[in-house]
């Protein structure tokens, strides 16, 4: 991948917050994500730069960014402020995710894929938000301290790419390193829409972390992501039993005046 249509601006990121910059009071979408675990693999800012929506640049920690593989449950997703839907508002997902900042120094999350278990769900976020949702058989199987979760593809492909993760939760974290920070304190994700840079906000409780070892992982959800395959062990491994989430409407991007 070569960075040859990215942005040269030298953003001045927000600042790290393990709480989120703002309430966001009136939301667009609410839901609870439980039982996460995050594997993360550094990266060289090259190797992502052109899969990045427009408008934005890696997000770099001493000049390494990261890939993300995060496996969880999602759980009622709601809109507006309508109560969150049982069944089809509730389903295991695991989805691959790159670190960004834009322009005006907001860091995010980028998804690259977002395998999901209700066919309904990844219509809707295919169609109606440009999503790269797919469409998977999935589960996820806690015995004890150790969770497995499995995912296969089955809609659009490329059809079996598929994950198992298995880990074995630890000590809880009570002083969150400065990698642990970068990679979960996340209030927004960068997209596009109809070619136009979006920003969604969100925000949610102080995520609970427990560091956890990883036990199995045979996946190659990253390689179908159009990102390098990961080289060797995950640098971080974390479980969280899970927040509720709010999202707030998209932030209008620069140039585009308000009515």
């Amino acid at each position: 991948m070569t960075p040859t249509s990215k942005p040269h601006f030298p953003p001045r990121p927000e600042p790290i917050t393990a709480d989120a910059p703002e309430a966001i009071r009136r939301p667009l979408l609410t839901q609870s994500w439980l039982d996460l675990t995050f594997l993360h693999w550094a990266a060289g800012p090259a190797d992502v730069v052109g899969v990045l929506p427009p408008g934005t640049v890696p997000d770099t920690l001493h000049g390494v960014t990261y890939v993300g593989l995060v496996a969880f449950r999602m759980h009622r997703v709601g809109w507006l402020r309508l109560p969150g839907v049982p069944y089809l508002g509730s389903f295991p997902e695991t989805n691959v995710r790159l670190y960004s900042v834009d322009e005006h120094g907001r860091r995010g999350v980028v998804f690259r894929s977002l395998d999901a278990s209700r066919l309904l769900p990844v219509a809707v976020g295919r169609l109606g938000f440009r999503m790269p949702y797919l469409w998977s058989r999935m589960a996820i199987r806690t015995d004890g301290d150790t969770v497995t979760y499995t995912s296969s593809r089955r809609w659009p492909g490329p059809r079996g790419a598929h994950s198992r993760i298995t880990v074995r939760v630890g000590e809880q974290v009570e002083q969150p390193t400065e990698l642990e920070h970068f990679l979960t304190a996340r209030w927004g994700m960068h997209s596009a829409f109809f070619g136009r840079p979006m920003y969604l906000p969100n925000a949610h409780p102080r995520w609970p972390l427990r560091r956890a070892d990883l036990i199995e992982c045979d996946e190659d959800l990253v390689l179908a992501a159009g990102l390098p395959e990961p080289v060797g062990e995950p640098v971080s491994v974390l479980y969280s039993p899970g927040v509720p989430a709010r999202f707030g409407r998209p932030a209008r991007p620069a140039g585009i005046p308000t009515p």
